[in-house]
């Protein structure tokens, strides 16, 4: 029979899962200054709303985690990978979602030469959204793969659910091998919802 604390748990994994795709949904594409100006108010949003996963999320993995307690170095060892991934998109939505679009408010009726003045701290903060993009994919990647392994040994999720995990995993590898660019919204959009794939169905386990 399964806890309280495994439905909480799961149930907050798939809270999560689903504010992930809701943010990717909404996420504008970017573009130059103007552009910004007019996607102000959805980017706030969006980025809002991916930030209130998190938290959901955290739980969630959490769960899967004190689920497979036998298994204590490959599971604990990917709930640190995906903390870290957490704390990567957590700054990265902080940036994007309200650092940036505060910025852009502020010179919203600026002039062509200040906008022009202002491009370096746009591209320093899109270079650092880039690597924080990069820890989390990584990071889900990671835990995904030791979690999967965990679950064919201790045997507390389904056998599915590992291979599932593991066939995500390789086709992330296959598609960077193959120059797919998983950091422009098109490629992270379909990141996130592959991904929350096997969350919601870890979720929906527990």
């Amino acid at each position: 029979m399964k806890s309280n604390s495994e439905k909480s748990a799961g149930l907050s994994l798939m809270i999560g899962s689903f504010l992930m795709i809701v943010t990717m949904v909404l996420h504008p594409v970017g573009g130059d200054f103007h552009h910004m100006v007019r996607i102000v108010n959805i980017g706030t949003i969006s980025h809002a709303i991916g930030l209130l996963s998190i938290p959901f999320a955290l739980y969630g993995y959490w769960g899967i985690m004190a689920k497979m307690e036998e298994e204590i170095f490959l599971s604990r060892v990917a709930f640190s990978f995906i903390s870290l991934g957490l704390v990567a998109i957590m700054i990265a939505a902080t940036l994007n979602g309200l650092v940036l679009t505060q910025l852009v408010r502020n010179y919203a009726g600026a002039s062509d030469e200040v906008i022009s003045d202002l491009t370096p701290i746009f591209r320093l903060i899109h270079a650092f959204n880039l690597a924080n993009d990069y820890i989390y994919i990584a990071a889900v990647g990671i835990s995904t793969l030791f979690w999967s392994i965990a679950m064919l040994r201790v045997k507390k999720f389904p056998a599915w659910l590992a291979y599932l995990g593991i066939v995500l995993v390789l086709a992330m590898v296959i598609s960077a091998l193959t120059g797919f660019v998983f950091t422009d919204a098109a490629g992270f959009r379909a990141f996130i919802i592959g991904t929350t794939a096997w969350t919601i169905a870890a979720g929906w386990w527990l």
